[in-house]
Formats: structure tokens, C-alpha cells, sequence
């Protein structure tokens, strides 16, 4: 798949996390319970669609935020936090199809800002697009903080 990279001015965007410092060999493993952890939490507030699924990379240990946009007031629970994705510029690409090729938008992106002379920070995040079956139709969007 062939990446368009832009550079863009992002704004702080709150959202409803579960926090963890995990390993990459684990964080398979780890981010569906963490992600369902949130949605339990939104549905016995009354939240059940309209909030886009996030994952929130701070750095390569990695500690990482798994969770959801929320853009509506919901009362957290239990793990459940308030958390905001980061603001100021950014390179992001838009990945489409499986979540199993991801890894090559974010190489994009890196690959992008060598040869822009960008220096990425380190913290990245995905916003994912809604689920569809086909997997042709599924997209998300990728975006790493620039220094």
C-alpha cells in the first residue's frame, strides 16, 4: 500500500482511557481487555456508539492509553480515566484494510520524517475508523507528534 503523509496541526481531543505499562510482546494480548474495560464502562453510562476507539503510544517502552474518544459527558469508573490525545504538529497517514499491515503506516510515517527532516517524539496514536466486515473498508488514522 502506497502512503500519503501530511503534516497537520492537531488539537487536543479528550478521551476515556484505561492506562498500562506493558511490553510489545504482551500489548497483543493486553489491548482487547483494556479497550472492552472502557466500553463496559461507557455502556452502563448510557454510551453505546459515536466514540471512536484509540490507542495512545506515549513511548517505546510502551506505555500506552487504550481507549475511545469521548466527546459527551459519561461518568468513568473503576480504571476508566479522562485523558486527552496530544496537541501541536503532527505527521499522520490514514492506513486502510487490515489492522495486521498498521505497523507499515507507521514506518511510513517514520520514513517520511527522515526525509522531511522531522523529528518524531515518540508518543504516536491511532483513531480508528468504524468497524466494517469487509476488510477493504476499514481505516485508520495515524499520527506521530513531532518534536
Amino acid at each position: 500500500m502506497s502512503y500519503q503523509v501530511t503534516m497537520t496541526a492537531v488539537e487536543v481531543r479528550p478521551t476515556a482511557v484505561v492506562t498500562a505499562t506493558t511490553t510489545w510482546q504482551e500489548f497483543p494480548m493486553l489491548w482487547r481487555n483494556l479497550s472492552n474495560e472502557v466500553w463496559a464502562c461507557l455502556h452502563a453510562g448510557g454510551i453505546y456508539r459515536g466514540c471512536r476507539n484509540i490507542m495512545l503510544y506515549w513511548d517505546d517502552v510502551p506505555r500506552v492509553e487504550v481507549g475511545v474518544e469521548l466527546l459527551v459527558p459519561c461518568p468513568l469508573t473503576g480504571r476508566v480515566v479522562a485523558s486527552a490525545l496530544p496537541a501541536g504538529e503532527a505527521a499522520m497517514t490514514v492506513h486502510w484494510g487490515s489492522y495486521a499491515r498498521l505497523g507499515d503506516a507507521h514506518q511510513a510515517v517514520i520514513d517520511w520524517c527522515a526525509a522531511q527532516g522531522k523529528h518524531p517524539t515518540g508518543t504516536r496514536w491511532e483513531i480508528y475508523g468504524p468497524h466494517d466486515d469487509d476488510p477493504a473498508k476499514v481505516w485508520t488514522e495515524v499520527f506521530w507528534l513531532l518534536a
